[in-house]
């Protein structure tokens, strides 16, 4: 009989570490999480620490095979994904990281994107990124540390320290520190790769001040990048073999095999992404032109268009820490459901600017409407719906960008459990809303992309068939009491 196969995906969030186990049928067999440390050293900058991410990860690697009843011989490959654009500097020799890595929320660029725009530059930048010109990217918090850490700039020139986003860390982590590469749907959001081309662009080096000897390579998302070496959990010689951007995982994981099929992953942020096909849709309202993959090393390339809300699960999660309204976040679902509605209360989750299709880094958080009849119970109704109008702004946008209409909205992520939340999605968006048994699916899609590269599976088809849906939100809200809430909204956001 043979032996049963078992990939570890690696996930590698903004707040926390996740490490699944899956067997070769995709059943989760083992799991573990643990979160770390978030450090705002001033406002509207976030760093995390390279050292603990790796530390957590090791941990959590440790503590998932425990619960499967595993030992680090049994798995056949590691699939990785991670926040995206979070940029770290290390030395390429020791692996000691050169400042805390900057987070993707942190605004500390804000200045400098603000003088690139002044010298027109963005709509070069558009053509060749498929990205806007704003503080979310890497490129620009590259051109920070290399201005802000001394001699940063000298010993990357002399190819002494690696740039890369999370990925690339754990890859060089994982590997002994024999390996520095970044996939495809990575590079893509960093300001410097050419969309077409799936090289850095030395326009776009030499526009952001970076030297391309701290550069890594970049290869595809299903492919063998190096075998581990040196780890305490995991035997040297285990194959590193697939990874891509969370939103990226999280798509190919929801099964979006065909152009035109979306999701959308409500995290720390929210993310809708749809798939375009092997051709990038350029966008006219505000969206992003990303990769979403690239199966094997040679194999074609899958674009995406995506709309980012830097803001969903955080504003749960600032509810619970900064106004101590709840204890533990899913208990704002009780608590929103304690009132028929918020009260006229509107909340713009612009904590950390508005993103698309807006992209005002100057934005910031505001509820609007509140009178003394205001209750802690409006507030916290508001903040489910403020995530939800977000995102139907970037599907209406997407809409009118790729020409299709989106027919059903597979929804996934930690706060797609809350049924609110989710109802008034479907209410706003005027389809059903699906929400997978699985709301894992950057995990899923990271284990699936290891799995493909090393051979565990030979088509993305067995994720098709693993594809379960748990429940359908269909829409109840009548078209009159729809604009009215996004009368409200737009005000609101005019005002943030």
């Amino acid at each position: 009989m043979p032996k049963t196969k078992y990939v570890l995906a690696l996930d590698q969030g903004t707040t926390g570490t996740h490490v699944s186990i899956l067997d070769s049928k995709l059943k989760v067999v083992g799991k573990s999480y643990k979160e770390f440390t978030q450090h705002f050293p001033k406002p509207s900058w976030v760093e995390h620490d390279l050292d603990e991410i790796w530390a957590t990860s090791e941990w959590c690697i440790a503590r998932a095979l425990k619960s499967a009843g595993l030992t680090g011989r049994d798995i056949s490959a590691v699939g990785i994904t991670n926040q995206r654009e979070t940029t770290g500097l290390w030395t390429r020799d020791t692996g000691k990281p050169l400042h805390r890595a900057i987070v993707w929320q942190d605004r500390r660029t804000a200045d400098l994107c603000r003088k690139l725009k002044e010298r027109g530059v963005e709509p070069r930048v558009r053509e060749t990124t498929g990205l806007v010109v704003d503080p979310y990217f890497s490129g620009t918090k590259l051109t920070w540390l290399f201005e802000h850490v001394k001699g940063a700039r000298a010993k990357a020139e002399r190819g002494d320290v690696c740039f890369g986003t999370i990925d690339t860390w754990l890859v060089y982590k994982l590997t002994g520190g024999t390996t520095h590469v970044t996939d495809v749907s990575n590079a893509s959001r960093t300001l410097l790769m050419d969309l077409r081309t799936l090289q850095w662009s030395d326009e776009m080096r030499s526009l952001l001040d970076v030297p391309g000897a701290c550069l890594p390579q970049i290869r595809g998302s299903a492919e063998v990048y190096g075998t581990t070496r040196g780890m305490r959990s995991l035997p040297d010689g285990v194959p590193v073999a697939g990874m891509a951007g969370d939103q990226q995982a999280a798509l190919f994981g929801q099964a979006c095999f065909e152009p035109g099929e979306s999701k959308c992953t409500y995290g720390t942020g929210a993310f809708l992404l749809m798939n375009t096909g092997t051709e990038p849709v350029r966008s006219s309202a505000g969206l992003l032109t990303t990769v979403a993959w690239r199966l094997g090393g040679t194999g074609s390339t899958t674009y995406a268009l995506e709309g980012s809300s830097f803001i969903a699960g955080a504003a749960v999660q600032w509810m619970r820490d900064g106004l101590k309204a709840i204890k533990r976040a899913p208990d704002i679902e009780a608590l929103a459901a304690s009132v028929k509605d918020s009260g006229d209360v509107v909340f713009v989750p612009a904590l950390a600017g508005l993103g698309a299709p807006h992209w005002r880094p100057e934005a910031r958080g505001l509820f609007a409407g509140m009178d003394r009849s205001t209750t802690v119970a409006h507030m916290a109704r508001a903040v489910l719906e403020g995530i939800a109008l977000q995102i139907h702004d970037l599907a209406e946008a997407m809409r009118r960008d790729s020409g299709r209409t989106i027919p059903v909205f597979k929804a996934d992520g930690g706060a797609a459990a809350n049924n609110l939340l989710m109802q008034y999605q479907a209410d706003l968006l005027g389809v059903p809303v699906v929400r997978p048994k699985n709301l894992e699916t950057t995990s899923l899609g990271a284990a699936f992309l290891g799995g493909l590269g090393a051979g565990v599976w030979d088509s993305p088809e067995a994720i098709k068939r693993a594809w379960k849906a748990d429940k359908t939100f269909k829409p109840r809200m009548k078209p009159p009491e729809r604009e009215r809430h996004l009368a409200k909204w737009k005000r609101a956001v005019e005002r943030a």
